[in-house]
């Protein structure tokens, strides 16, 4: 597996590209901006991009979808219920900012679909609480998880803007991720990776 880690956008939000060693096709998943470091990193490993993934609407993880659309063709992705908020410039307006203009998506997200990238097999997790239509992407044979901002290390995601819900993330957080192996690697939304069994550990909030 292919994997790419760009700090992108104001706030350094982590974007994901992530491909498939014998097809070179490949997804790009929160382009939360720079547009150009992205398909740099996306041309130097020869990707074909088949989708590109959206854990969930707020700007910090789709302001640059515009342009990475136009420029690669690939379908943009993204659960129905965050649709609204999407298209609502991410919620920039509440922090006082202007997010670039994303399309809307063309594919609608839904729990336990299986997107195939090649050789891998992305399948979509329903982890409402950051956002109302929050999902997260499992590859079960390399064992990693891309979770936007529902789990980070030692810590969790944010629940009080508009749309959050703490009791529905942290029953994503207990009944979706927690169930999965111990050893599955957790690549957030932002700051380092961990791992399911280290942040159910030593993860102050889920203490007890």
């Amino acid at each position: 597996m292919i994997l790419v880690s760009l700090p992108v956008g104001l706030i350094e939000t982590n974007c994901y590209i992530v491909g498939c060693e014998e097809t070179k096709q490949g997804v790009i998943i929160d382009p939360g901006g720079h547009a150009q470091r992205i398909l740099a990193a996306v041309q130097s490993h020869g990707l074909a991009v088949q989708y590109i993934l959206n854990t969930h609407g707020h700007f910090d993880h789709t302001d640059a979808n515009g342009p990475l659309v136009k420029a690669t063709g690939a379908p943009l992705a993204l659960h129905p219920l965050d649709k609204p908020l999407l298209l609502a410039s991410g919620g920039a307006p509440w922090f006082g900012m202007v997010a670039a203009p994303s399309p809307p998506p063309d594919l609608d997200l839904e729990d336990g679909a299986e997107l195939s990238v090649g050789a891998l097999r992305f399948r979509v997790l329903y982890t409402p609480g950051h956002t109302p239509g929050h999902v997260c992407f499992y590859e079960p044979t390399q064992g990693v998880l891309f979770d936007g901002d529902v789990l980070f290390y030692r810590g969790v995601g944010r629940t009080d803007l508009p749309g959050g819900s703490y009791r529905q993330l942290f029953d994503s957080i207990q009944r979706v991720l927690l169930a999965l192996p111990d050893s599955t690697r957790v690549y957030p939304g932002h700051g380092p990776a961990t791992t399911i069994g280290d942040e159910k550990r030593l993860n102050p909030w889920l203490a007890g």
